[in-house]
């Protein structure tokens, strides 16, 4: 989101917190029923951040049968779970945590502006606060952004990716490298969960060169901010695409929502592992087998907030439909098929917001 300042300059949500207002624009404030409670935490849920037996799942990668199961399990009853000994290394996930943090706590304004994206197009590259730009009448998050879009390589231009550290540009490609070696081997795992050929999922969103997957990595900032009882960082949703990971620091704030029980629960920070949350083309190849969860990101008084998300998605000409293997006579479809590029405007246009867009397509 760009804001005005008095003379016409651009105003981000890092800015206007360091500006020391004591009470948010109006625009950041959440609805009533959406709202978390006193001190910033869900009144249905602990004070975060919460130990790490929360119920939030944690699955060791080192024994892939062993945790074929533990996915499945995971996928049915919460749609998302962290991994530990995934491959990829923890000096990675910190360079980038690091690098993220120096973005924006170090550069100045106007070298952050070089970078910013284009405010008329939903999620494009740069630096920004504002991904969906067609509503605006929509609540805001208290949250500024640096996206770059990374797969297919014909998308990559380091060229528009920032500077500021001389390896920043290669970090940034080695990340989104490791990142979707990752996701393709969860998509497996996942697949196989599910009692499906390993690259059943991956077939579908995109495992060909002429419709290769999508990745874009997301640095999110969280400034802290004067009323969290009043704001989010990020409003509760769920993932348009296929399979997101994210990392977080020390911070917390993020939550799931339990969809059994119907209960925001914190995700631990846990500096050695991956957050995978499914996402909604997921769900429609598993035929609601196992869900994409709303999750959303609480704000603080005192400290700011990064995470690092990558996000996979089908190309936009990709059509997506239950597995035609998870379906019978007593298991019907339960989602109409839906052409990728036409979820992804319908989801810019009306927003985020729960789980409304994907509900859309419930038969």
């Amino acid at each position: 989101m760009m804001m005005l300042g008095g003379g016409g300059e651009v105003v981000r949500v890092q800015a206007l917190a360091e500006s020391g207002v004591a009470n948010v624009p109006s625009q950041f404030i959440q609805p009533p029923e959406k709202r978390p409670g006193p001190g910033g935490h869900s009144p249905h849920s602990p004070d975060f951040p919460d130990s790490p037996d929360s119920g939030v799942p944690v699955i060791d990668l080192s024994d892939w049968d062993a945790a074929r199961e533990e996915v499945g399990r995971a996928c049915r009853d919460w749609g998302g779970f962290q991994v530990r000994n995934h491959g990829v290394c923890i000096g990675l996930l910190d360079q980038m945590r690091k690098a993220g943090l120096h973005f924006f706590r170090e550069c100045s304004m106007e070298e952050k502006l070089r970078y910013s994206c284009d405010p008329h197009s939903p999620a494009s590259e740069g630096y920004g606060s504002r991904m969906v730009v067609d509503n605006k009448e929509a609540v805001l998050d208290w949250r500024d952004y640096l996206d770059h879009h990374t797969f297919p390589i014909s998308r990559r231009d380091p060229n528009r990716w920032p500077q500021f550290l001389p390896n920043y540009r290669e970090l940034v490609a080695e990340y989104s490298d490791e990142m979707k070696k990752l996701a393709l081997k969860l998509l497996s795992l996942i697949s196989e969960s599910l009692g499906l050929p390993s690259s059943c999922i991956l077939d579908k969103v995109g495992g060909d060169e002429e419709e290769e997957m999508y990745q874009n990595i997301t640095v999110s900032y969280y400034p802290p901010c004067p009323t969290p009882h009043l704001t989010l960082g990020l409003q509760p949703h769920s993932d348009m695409g296929a399979l997101t990971l994210l990392i977080q620091d020390h911070v917390g704030g993020l939550q799931l929502l339990h969809h059994h029980h119907h209960t925001w629960v914190t995700v631990p920070p846990l500096s050695d592992a991956i957050l995978v949350l499914l996402a909604d083309q997921t769900e429609i190849i598993s035929n609601g087998q196992y869900r994409s969860p709303p999750h959303r990101a609480l704000t603080n008084s005192h400290h700011p907030r990064l995470s690092v998300t990558a996000f996979h998605d089908p190309s936009k000409t990709r059509y997506i439909s239950p597995a035609p293997q998870l379906l019978s006579k007593d298991c019907p479809p339960r989602y109409r098929e839906v052409l990728y590029g036409d979820y992804v405007s319908s989801w810019y246009t009306k927003g985020p917001d729960g789980k409304r867009n994907i509900d859309a397509l419930l038969i």
